[in-house]
């Protein structure tokens, strides 16, 4: 008989089917004419080239080149009330959209309250995305 942690791991896996199976670059998504990932489950998501647009307008050359797209928002089981997002390029995007980038600052990781999920979202509708972690 599986465990429990088991069962919890394997629901995870299938709710986390509207990830990408491979992230792209901004810069590689703004090359493209129908900018697009494929997706765990086999479809496929869509980028809005003026999200694309928006974050090009936000970083920096090099930034454009590391930047992966989808942004996850993970929601974890660990931290109630709030979702991280990891990368130095997704935290300062983040962070300049809830208004807090602090240039002398740089996190490869940040928590945030989880009641700020509805403003990324309605700025970044299809660039973020969320993912369910364990930990």
């Amino acid at each position: 008989m599986p465990k429990a942690e088991d069962l919890l791991r394997r629901e995870i896996s299938r709710v986390n089917m509207h990830l990408p199976s491979r992230r792209l670059t901004l810069s590689e998504l703004l090359e493209m004419d129908e900018p697009r990932v494929s997706l765990r489950d086999g479809s496929e998501h869509y980028f809005r080239r003026s999200e694309l647009e928006y974050l090009l307008s936000l970083l920096d050359e090099t930034e454009i080149e590391t930047l992966r797209l989808p942004i996850i928002l993970e929601i974890s089981t660990l931290y109630r009330g709030y979702f991280g997002v990891r990368g130095r390029i997704a935290v300062k995007v983040i962070d300049i959209i809830l208004g807090e980038y602090d240039v002398l600052e740089e996190r490869s990781e940040a928590l945030y309250p989880r009641y700020l999920l509805p403003k990324i979202r309605k700025k970044l509708p299809t660039t973020t995305t969320y993912a369910f972690i364990t930990e």
